[in-house]
């Protein structure tokens, strides 16, 4: 049961992820760093293991998978992970869409890691680029028109996707709702086609994913709307970030959206605490309720590159974070930084997602182990 009091038992810092001096910071919590908490002081990195079994950590680089909208003008998304809250994909779209679509088993929130261009959607048009993330109400009819190739990661949520509730900082921050773009109604004029494709995407049914409905008009025929459910951009420049000065903040400040067991935030930089002795770096962790998805927009953490489109999926109940030497470094370097340049976004799930076919045939850490094990015999 929870409890102000907290124990201490044998060696520990005064402060909480602070004043370590040698030992290896280990939270092992309930509820995504809000329920019952423990931090474990240990004398060894947690995550120095090797993997035996189903339920291991994977890592893929966006780029070397294959959506087939990136070489078909009339391909899909490319699933990543999927659980009975949500399903996350991968777009790499150059070509105009040939059909509209509609997403029928949940809403989408999309982040366009690179490129540009225009939605067609029954609320208006949306210009996006860089940085966005797109929202789209389930079962929103709408078509994707790139000015670039566009590399989207996509979520999409068997629930309604929602803003949080406000919190004791107030309703514009970290997300500030009065710097999202919503469109105005502009119908589509016909083409002179006999048949406008919309293209439903959803669940397989009998082995089937699509259902495709054809209208003899323009499916962007709406003249004028009004209510509280719509498609809508935001870019994460416009994210106010939240921070601290003497303690690195748990990821729930940085929550953006979410749905039922459902869960987005955005790292961004911000300011690096400058308390002495306080840890920059995220504290070990095993996600004791929740799967996290990490996907690395860009940027560095204290002059170390983040690999920009990596993917990384860490399971509930398996130790991740920043390896010591980071951690090291972080230290040896905190007179030379003092900002923090990351730029990841997580997803965090409360049921277990199963990664795709594809995701367990590009882990790089699987690959890494099998090079090692064939060197060893």
């Amino acid at each position: 049961m929870e409890s102000f009091v907290h124990l201490r038992k044998g060696t520990t810092p005064t402060r909480v992820h602070a004043d370590l001096d040698g030992l290896k910071d280990d939270e092992l919590g309930r509820g995504g760093f809000t329920g019952r908490t423990a931090n474990l002081y240990r004398r060894h990195d947690p995550t120095e293991f090797r993997v035996l079994g189903p339920l291991r950590p994977t890592d893929v680089l966006s780029s070397e998978l294959k959506p087939g909208d990136a070489t078909d003008a009339a391909g899909a998304p490319l699933l990543l992970f999927a659980n009975p809250d949500c399903r996350v994909l991968l777009s790499r779209r150059g070509q105009d869409m040939p059909f509209h679509v509609r997403y029928v088993d949940g809403d989408l929130l999309c982040f366009v890691h690179q490129g540009s261009g225009r939605l067609e959607t029954e609320f208006g048009p949306l210009e996006y680029r860089t940085g966005d993330w797109i929202y789209l109400p389930k079962a929103c009819t709408w078509r994707q028109l790139p000015a670039s190739e566009s590399t989207w990661l996509m979520v999409e949520a068997t629930d309604e996707f929602r803003v949080p509730p406000a919190g004791p900082l107030g309703r514009h921050w970290p997300f500030d709702p009065s710097q999202a773009t919503i469109p105005e109604p502009a119908p589509v004029e016909d083409d002179g086609r006999d048949e406008y494709e919309v293209r439903l995407y959803h669940r397989p049914i009998d082995g089937v994913s699509t259902t495709t409905l054809l209208y003899a008009h323009n499916p962007i025929d709406v003249e004028g709307w009004r209510g509280d459910n719509f498609a809508f951009t935001f870019n994460v420049a416009d994210y106010n970030v939240v921070t601290s000065d003497s303690v690195h903040l748990p990821p729930t400040v940085h929550l953006f959206m979410q749905a039922t067991g459902v869960y987005v935030c955005n790292f961004l930089p911000k300011p690096a605490e400058t308390a002495p002795g306080t840890e920059r770096t995220p504290w070990y962790h095993r996600n004791v309720d929740f799967d996290e998805i990490a996907f690395f927009h860009g940027g560095s953490l204290y002059g170390i590159p983040m690999p920009p489109g990596l993917i990384s999926h860490a399971p509930q109940g398996v130790h991740h974070g920043a390896p010591e030497k980071a951690r090291e470094r972080a230290r040896r370097k905190f007179d030379e930084y003092d900002t923090v340049d990351w730029q990841v976004i997580a997803i965090d799930t409360r049921q277990r997602l199963v990664p795709s076919a594809e995701v367990l045939a590009n882990d790089i850490g699987a690959a890494a182990a099998a090079t090692s094990d064939q060197a060893q015999h």
